[in-house]
């Protein structure tokens, strides 16, 4: 959990001649009128001292009571795009808790979190063996995180001396941003080319920042994002869910897995001991899925360790708990509690609701998270007419 910021940050664009006007709710879509930043801060109006990514360990249990009255999120239908296509190159919006707050009560908010809570229903009481239909574009796909795999293996670690971030990290994102338009030609339909300027940056972002050399949850989520694109375009249908999930993402976590251990990625804005997972969470979404209505295994399994040694190749979730065993020391309950903790649950139905409702409050409504989400068109900010107007008259006085 976040620890609460008393201080109110104000846009750059609400200056003193211009307070009021700022500040008035609109009366067509209830947002606030204050719009979204301009693309560049006036020198009097530095720009909000958010908690960055890199944040250090907040060792603090995450906002329970926010959880637990937050409404378990619902399947939603991906709405289509029809043409004529606008695609863009998408950009960063969200800055405060009020954009937050206004990307949730939005139907782009709402049609993503519905499109993860889909995916989530596709996997039900399915292992990953199972089997189910294959498109072509999503054996593609399956393709090209194979390739990003090979590329590991040819871009081997520097020798060097920091335990965290190996800079041959960022050879292989060079190479991947580089490839990347080449690899959507693959599977896009040639009328659907067009959208590589706005699916690419969705992409690229999905795999860690080559920077600072670290991952986390924002990058899953901007993959789930890409994922969403895609099923926006139609380029996956619904039927392709099952295999989207136990094929595609499955071979996602694979590939990122790889590269946290090869380049030693940092955890980005890691929660500490009270995070679920120092990289990871739809995992657990989809891996409690599976599980449901399981006959022999509970959610106590997982402290079984013949179970996770013979099951965890069939479910994320135990792959999942596999994994942080075996990358942190000690006892189960001291370096991850709150997986300890949801042990404790009595099924599986419950821990998939629980994870939906924690994913939604502890990822999708985190400032320093959704700071770096993408919108376009096919994920697109909504601004009224009204809020518009104002935003373009605040931004002439601002310069």
């Amino acid at each position: 959990m976040e620890p609460q910021d008393h201080h109110h940050h104000h846009h750059p664009e609400t200056l003193t001649t211009s307070t009021t006007a700022a500040a008035i709710p609109c009366g067509k879509c209830g947002a606030m009128a204050a719009p979204p930043p301009p693309l560049s801060w006036p020198d009097t109006s530095p720009p909000p001292n958010y908690r960055p990514i890199r944040a250090p360990a907040i060792n603090l249990p995450p906002n329970q009571q926010a959880i637990i009255l937050t409404p378990v999120p619902q399947a939603k239908s991906v709405p289509p795009i029809s043409p004529p296509f606008h695609f863009q190159t998408p950009s960063k919006i969200i800055q405060s808790p009020d954009d937050l707050r206004r990307f949730h009560d939005s139907d782009s908010g709402k049609h993503f979190l519905g499109f993860v809570v889909a995916l989530s229903e596709s996997i039900r009481s399915k292992k990953i063996s199972d089997p189910c239909h294959h498109s072509p574009v999503t054996t593609a796909i399956v393709s090209i995180l194979d390739t990003l795999l090979r590329w590991i293996d040819e871009i081997p670690p520097t020798q060097q001396a920091a335990r965290y971030g190996n800079v041959s990290f960022r050879v292989w994102h060079d190479r991947l941003v580089e490839n990347s338009p080449n690899l959507m030609m693959q599977f896009l339909p040639q009328h659907l080319e067009a959208s590589i300027v706005e699916i690419v940056p969705y992409f690229t972002d999905s795999f860690g920042n080559a920077s600072r050399i670290d991952y986390g949850t924002g990058h899953e989520t901007n993959f789930a994002a890409w994922l969403y694109c895609l099923a926006r375009m139609e380029v996956i249908k619904e039927e392709d869910y099952p295999a989207v999930v136990a094929r595609v993402f499955v071979k996602y976590l694979e590939l990122m897995r790889k590269l946290q251990l090869v380049y030693c990625l940092e955890p980005a804005g890691s929660h500490g001991v009270w995070g679920l997972d120092d990289y990871h969470f739809l995992p657990f979404i989809f891996g409690s899925s599976q599980l449901i209505d399981h006959k022999h295994m509970k959610p106590k399994s997982i402290h079984n360790d013949d179970i996770l040694e013979n099951f965890s190749n069939e479910y994320m979730y135990l792959s999942g708990i596999a994994f942080v065993k075996k990358v942190k020391k000690g006892p189960f309950s001291e370096h991850s509690p709150l997986l300890d903790d949801i042990s404790g649950v009595p099924n599986w139905n419950k821990v998939n609701k629980g994870m939906l409702k924690m994913y939604k409050v502890e990822v999708l409504e985190k400032v320093p998270i959704m700071q770096h989400f993408l919108f376009g068109w096919l994920i697109n900010w909504y601004v009224c007419s009204f809020c518009f107007s104002i935003y373009f008259y605040l931004n002439r006085l601002s310069f």
